[in-house]
């Protein structure tokens, strides 16, 4: 698998990692379900048995950074799951498949920013960097799937 992520555009990136997750699910027994429009913060749909369904939102990043998700659209709640893809440099994509619940008691890595000074909307946030990186550990795709 080619591991250099740079040529692509970020937009080739996001959806790559949206592909990449659907096809993870399917290895690991789900149904995948594509939103046909994007408008309220998901993604795509999975489905294990008959009776739950979880919605999925996917952000891709190049590096460890910031990344937000706009609280107007996404709203932590029961059978909501943020999928982080991580795209660095010579190394296969790391997934971390996260319960949007972690933002309603926010901490170092989880943020709530809501900006009363109105120069931006306010964002549910991940501060990744390598010092925050070993509090993402237990939310690996691989660990918290089996939870599912």
């Amino acid at each position: 698998m080619p591991t250099e992520w740079s040529h692509l555009s970020t937009q080739r990136l996001g959806k790559y990692a949206e592909y990449y997750t659907k096809m993870e699910f399917t290895l690991h027994g789900f149904d995948v379900y594509g939103a046909e429009v994007d408008d309220k913060s998901i993604d795509f749909v999975i489905r294990k048995d008959h009776s739950v369904y979880y919605d999925i939102q996917v952000k891709s990043l190049r590096s460890l950074n910031y990344a937000f998700f706009a609280k107007s659209k996404f709203t932590p709640r029961v059978g909501l799951f943020a999928v982080v893809a991580l795209f660095l440099s010579d190394a296969p994509p790391d997934l971390y498949l996260i319960p949007s619940a972690v933002w309603l008691q926010p901490n170092t890595l989880f943020v709530s920013r809501d900006y009363e000074t109105g120069t931006s909307d306010p964002e549910w946030g991940i501060n990744l960097s390598r010092k925050q990186l070993p509090l993402l550990a237990p939310y690996q795709f691989a660990t918290i799937i089996r939870t599912l």
